[in-house]
């Protein structure tokens, strides 16, 4: 069964993936959620359960990190971590990465 974590902001994203290294490990990153449990990103919404449903067929030793980006105001912000790292470069939210590898998938591609 794949392993599911969930960490906030950058660093968090950046100490987990560490712990993972020779692992196929996967990262979702979204907007941060309500006291409802809801992302301020409706296609987050949509995507985490397609997702979800996806994990299903991932390799059982495989990682899934959620990383949740902040909320709205500082992702709007061009100049936030996420979006700057040179790691990362995220452009949108959703976006799912396989990490190590080019391989990505973004907003409506979720």
């Amino acid at each position: 069964m794949v392993k599911e974590v969930h960490v906030q902001g950058i660093q968090a994203y950046k100490e987990e993936v560490a712990k993972y290294v020779g692992k196929i490990v996967y990262a979702m990153f979204c907007g941060d959620k309500d006291e409802k449990g809801e992302s301020w990103c409706p296609d987050c919404v949509v995507a985490e359960p397609v997702v979800a449903k996806g994990l299903k067929a991932a390799s059982e030793d495989a990682i899934l990190i959620h990383c949740s980006v902040g909320p709205l105001p500082y992702w709007k912000d061009q100049g936030n971590d996420f979006r700057t790292d040179a790691d990362l470069r995220l452009k949108s939210v959703p976006t799912l990465i396989r990490v190590g590898t080019p391989r990505r998938l973004e907003e409506a591609q979720c």
